[in-house]
């Protein structure tokens, strides 16, 4: 696990007058860089947004950073869906995935006596107060006890109380960013606040790696640590230490394209079978969560986020793997109104728009499915995708809420492996584990 050496931390608000000032503060900064851009402008009437951007992205990362909690965790998962944000956003919010600043090692050793009641010296024969690893939730310290090499990852003080105030004040900033709908935005929150509240129980963590590691055994190269439910509470957890290196560590080793698709087949596997034997998905496809192993193997150190999917999702959503579904249109336009793409109170006109445009885009992103084999360097194939979003973005009719819940995470998962496939430059076989969509009867 790579080293942070980024600036700690000596304390974090923790009560809502004092998160929320936080905000206020970053507001008053972002209206304040709107001011200079708008002045200058009136100078250079052909100066663009990208200094803008770039200090507000510095800015709203920075008060996030300080907050942590969901707020960064949103930030984290925005940073992933590139092609709707600007680029100094997703390069600024990305920092989250891997190094966000670090808890001092006092605060460290204060919350770690208010959940096992004694100072980690106590409790294991040594531990690191210098984390290793500092994300949006967590921070992970390595420990020893008996000989072997431990993780103990430490749940920052507040975050899980704050999520509901948390989301409420980071609101108005996705607003601007996102450019949703209302109705959308508040559908988007409240399944982010359901995740963020589970992602943030650490109890529930433990007991859904230790299912999903034994479930997902079988699967060829991919590894877990065995958790230690004893050693564990609802704010800590603590694991074997993983040994490897993340993504851009194990790229930059310039591996060879036969390792790279041993990887790359090993994540498709792991999230596949999960999606088609489990119904339920490890949820956070980002690079963090995952470590290339010395003897190439691909390392799962993070079940925070698990997205279950119910039959009536599940069923229409993954029909369209099959290419006979989108050449009937009857079958097509039921599966459409099943997931609430298409509404009841469209005009026939509507339902031609929403059918030849939704068409179009779920052709194009289920081509990995339906290739049997598919090489996710292809630059073009995502240049398609990012070309498509920036579309259907300008389309009014794409401005009202569409589509059932399960969408965002969902969505958000598939995009997310195509993404690290995309940065491994891996081809992988895509029929190694199908969609299952025959009916129990």
């Amino acid at each position: 696990m790579s080293e942070n050496i980024r600036k700690e931390q000596n304390s974090i608000p923790t009560g809502k007058v004092q998160r929320s000032a936080q905000f206020v503060k970053t507001g008053i900064k972002v209206g304040g860089n709107y001011v200079k851009h708008y002045s200058k402008k009136l100078f250079n009437p052909d100066l663009s947004r990208d200094g803008l951007n770039e200090e507000n992205a510095a800015d709203i990362y920075n008060s996030l950073s300080k907050l942590k909690g969901s707020a960064l965790k949103v930030a984290q998962m925005l940073s992933m869906d590139k092609n709707i944000l600007p680029a100094a956003y997703a390069n600024q919010f990305s920092q989250s995935q891997y190094n966000a600043p670090p808890l001092s090692g006092p605060l460290i050793v204060q919350t770690f006596r208010k959940y096992y009641g004694k100072s980690p010296d106590k409790v294991f024969d040594k531990f690191d107060l210098k984390s290793s690893n500092a994300a949006s939730i967590g921070q992970v310290h390595q420990a020893m006890l008996n000989g072997k090499k431990l993780a103990v990852k430490i749940q920052y003080p507040g975050v899980g109380e704050a999520i509901s105030s948390d989301l409420k004040l980071v609101k108005p900033f996705a607003f601007r960013l996102l450019g949703m709908s209302e109705k959308e935005l508040d559908i988007y929150m409240r399944e982010v606040e359901e995740r963020l509240l589970e992602e943030t129980d650490y109890e529930l963590e433990v007991r859904r790696s230790i299912e999903f590691s034994k479930a997902c055994a079988g699967l060829e190269h991919v590894v877990f640590p065995v958790y230690y439910p004893e050693l564990s509470s609802k704010r800590t957890i603590t694991m074997d230490w993983l040994e490897g290196m993340h993504l851009k560590e194990y790229l930059q080793t310039n591996p060879s394209q036969e390792d790279r698709n041993k990887i790359g087949q090993a994540l498709w596997d792991f999230y596949n079978f999960q999606e088609h034997e489990l119904r339920a998905v490890h949820a956070d496809p980002h690079p963090g969560n995952f470590l290339i192993t010395p003897d190439k193997k691909l390392g799962i150190i993070d079940f925070g986020c698990i997205k279950e999917m119910p039959d009536d999702f599940y069923y229409p959503f993954f029909s369209f793997t099959e290419k006979s579904v989108l050449q009937n249109k009857e079958e097509t336009l039921k599966a459409f109104r099943a997931l609430e793409m298409v509404l009841p109170t469209d005009s026939p006109a509507q339902v031609e728009f929403y059918l030849r445009n939704y068409s179009e885009m779920i052709e194009l992103f289920t081509k990995p499915y339906t290739s049997g084999v598919f090489d996710f360097s292809r630059k073009e194939f995502f240049e398609q995708i990012y070309a498509y979003g920036e579309k259907i973005a300008r389309m009014p009719e794409f401005k009202q809420a569409r589509g059932v819940k399960h969408f965002i995470y969902i969505n958000r998962t598939n995009f997310g492996l195509y993404q690290i496939l995309h940065e491994l430059k891996a081809s992988v076989r895509t029929d190694t584990y199908l969609p299952n969509l025959q009916k129990a009867s």
